[in-house]
């Protein structure tokens, strides 16, 4: 599972600091997000209400060789 929270801002034309506007989540841990292995439970609420989709979508599933 990969971040994928640059690449929704970019095809939104949001910034991270307007996301870190709209959510009070502090624009460097926004800056931070996609590198990240692990994600407070509250910024992913708070993001995904915020952008309007779910949290599964702030995430790309790539499937795994067996």
């Amino acid at each position: 599972m990969t971040p994928n929270l640059t690449n929704i801002l970019r095809v939104r034309g949001l910034t991270q600091t307007q996301l870190s506007e709209s959510t009070g989540i502090p624009q460097g841990t926004i800056s931070r997000f996609d590198r990240n292995a692990r994600h407070e439970a509250v910024h992913l609420f708070l993001i995904s209400r915020s952008l309007g989709i779910t949290i599964e979508e702030l995430f790309v599933v790539e499937e795994q060789e067996e």
